[in-house]
């Protein structure tokens, strides 16, 4: 273990899945736009223009701060974040600094015994410094020629939010990301697609003597575009701090562009602070008033949140950690999971089996989501039902699971339809295992002599030649007879 550990916090910032951007009509998501098509007079900066707030903005950040456990505050201002760089037309950036929409909260975070140090789970508390709204700047494209300058992403709105110096390694702030970004869809506020830079993140890191309660000078990393690029990049700066700092050296505040393509992180520029931005009011937008009667609007179908009903998954369904955890991946699946199990009124268990075996091949395979499916949750049930009736056994079950998402009938009328009930009449099962005996005279020979491991090759046979129906604990039975 090293003598040194990492202090890390977040600066996150997403991207609202709204229609429109945040002051003014143009629409929110232009990653598919051509360079400077998505624009107006409003979210360029031409004078005499006003913005005016988009409300779904507000809306989808109460969502997101009351699942974060932040105080939502009343009253809320914007303010203008003055700085010059080529991709910001006003000058300045409208934000917000000292009265932000959300103060306060927390995600507990559950840590696996994979990413602990000790190999015991644990649950790391992460505060939240800081929750606002803001509006996005431009993008920026150098060739190493010359530099292109893309305003389609100015007005698009934005959730800042920071934490606080909680986390301690590169696989908690990894796992951190995970799980908001699996919050943010659960929501339904954000795509959080960090290539698309939905989610985007910035890491300050530092390092003290383990043990210790006091925090050094930090570095900013940035140009990080997904989860296993951050955690690599935070890696990599613990490690050169530490090195830094036992050759002698002192850290100094520092932006760090982190560079994928060759693992490294370069020096961009000295660390801002917050007095380099002048902060101020912004005088062409009113205060944001969130009373307790919208309030209560926004938050009236609130869901149950991921790790909530993870906890509950395992408590109420006594589903196994990683049955628990990839159903709570995604809100569809895990409400498609959750209706099943009420259609189907027996072993919660089993539905999990199949649907993470099963269900999760066919979605992936279709590039659907579990709300896409045909086959809906009572049909999944049915299935299961049929099976456990000896209607059709397990393989014709898996076959049937396609069938029903290819046409949208019921299980029941395809088995009936194309005559997939399982066959269990014993004449009719001899009658194919001798013929399949007969076909096969050098394997009979081979089991005989004492290779009994081919009594499943044979009950393979048999299943091909009656296209899966047999029994086949029937067909097993009579092979072992006939070739006794």
């Amino acid at each position: 273990m090293s003598d040194y550990e990492a202090v890390i916090g977040l600066e996150t910032h997403i991207q609202l899945n709204t229609t429109t951007k945040i002051f003014c009509s143009c629409k929110a998501d232009s990653w598919f736009d051509p360079p400077n098509t998505n624009i107006c007079p409003v979210c360029t900066g031409l004078p005499g223009v006003l913005p005016v707030l988009n409300q779904a903005v507000v809306e989808k950040a109460v969502l997101l701060a009351t699942a974060m456990h932040a105080e939502v505050r009343p009253v809320s201002y914007f303010d203008r974040k003055n700085y010059f760089y080529p991709d910001l037309p006003k000058g300045y950036q409208i934000s917000q600094y000292d009265q932000p929409l959300g103060s306060g909260g927390y995600l507990d975070l559950p840590v696996p015994a994979t990413s602990s140090p000790d190999g015991r789970p644990y649950v790391r508390r992460v505060t939240i410094h800081k929750l606002h709204i803001e509006e996005d700047a431009g993008k920026t494209k150098n060739d190493g020629r010359q530099r292109f300058i893309d305003f389609n992403r100015c007005g698009v709105p934005l959730i800042e939010m920071v934490t606080g110096p909680d986390l301690r390694s590169a696989d908690e702030a990894a796992q951190y990301l995970t799980r908001l970004r699996q919050l943010l869809r659960w929501l339904g506020i954000s795509e959080a697609d960090m290539e698309k830079a939905h989610l985007r993140c910035d890491a300050n890191v530092s390092i003290r003597p383990r043990g210790a309660d006091y925090l050094n000078p930090k570095t900013e990393i940035k140009n990080v575009n997904s989860i296993e690029a951050v955690r690599e990049a935070i890696q990599h700066e613990i490690q050169r701090q530490i090195r830094a700092v036992e050759a002698g050296q002192r850290i100094e505040a520092w932006t760090l562009e982190w560079d994928e393509d060759n693992s490294e992180l370069r020096k961009m520029r000295s660390k801002e602070t917050e007095a380099d931005y002048r902060y101020f009011r912004e005088p062409d937008l009113l205060p944001v008033y969130v009373d307790e009667q919208w309030k209560w609007e926004i938050l009236k179908d609130m869901p149950e949140l991921p790790l909530e009903r993870r906890q509950r998954f395992l408590q109420e369904y006594e589903l196994p950690e990683y049955d628990a955890e990839i159903l709570t991946s995604e809100r569809n699946l895990s409400d498609y999971f959750e209706a099943t199990v009420r259609a189907y009124a027996g072993d919660p268990k089993r539905v999990s089996n199949w649907l993470m075996n099963d269900v999760l091949r066919m979605l992936n395979d279709r590039g659907l989501t579990a709300d896409q499916l045909k086959l809906t949750p009572p049909f999944l049930a049915e299935v299961l039902r049929l099976v456990d009736a000896n209607t059709i056994n397990t393989s014709t079950g898996k076959s049937l699971l396609g069938k029903v998402e290819d046409s949208g009938r019921s299980p029941a009328a395809i088995v009936e339809q194309e005559g997939l009930a399982k066959v269990s009449d014993d004449s009719a099962i001899r009658n194919v295992v001798q013929a399949v005996l007969d076909a096969n005279p050098k394997e009979v020979e081979s089991y005989r002599a004492g290779k009994v491991t081919l009594i499943g090759w044979f009950v393979g046979q048999v299943m091909k030649q009656m296209r899966g129906k047999a029994d086949p604990g029937m067909a097993r039975q009579i092979l072992e007879e006939l070739l006794g």
